[in-house]
C-alpha cells in the first residue's frame, strides 16, 4: 500500500536558530511584535510503500535518523496517512 508522509524538522530547543532569530527580528521591525520564538525549520513529503502505517512510519523513522534529519541538533515529527 502507499502511504503519503509529511516529516517536520525543527531545531532542537536547545539548539540556537540564527534563521529563526533573524525572521524574529524582521518581523519585530515590520511592526509584527507579537511574534516571538520563531523557529525555521523544513517540511518534506514523500511516499513509502509500506505493508501497513506502522511498518511505514519504522522505515521512515529510519530515513529521518540516518539521513532526512539531524538528531543532534533537529527534532523531527512524521505524519503518515493512506
Amino acid at each position: 500500500m502507499q502511504l503519503f508522509c509529511e516529516i517536520y524538522i525543527r531545531p532542537r530547543a536547545d539548539i540556537l536558530d540564527p534563521q529563526g532569530d533573524a525572521v524574529n527580528r524582521a518581523l519585530a521591525n515590520l511592526g509584527y511584535t507579537e511574534a516571538s520564538d520563531v523557529k525555521v525549520g523544513k517540511y518534506i513529503t514523500l511516499t513509502v510503500e509500506a505493508a501497513d502505517v506502522a511498518a511505514a512510519k519504522q522505515r521512515v523513522d529510519a530515513m529521518c535518523k540516518q539521513l532526512i534529519a539531524n538528531p543532534i541538533i533537529e527534532d523531527y515529527e512524521i505524519k503518515i496517512s493512506a
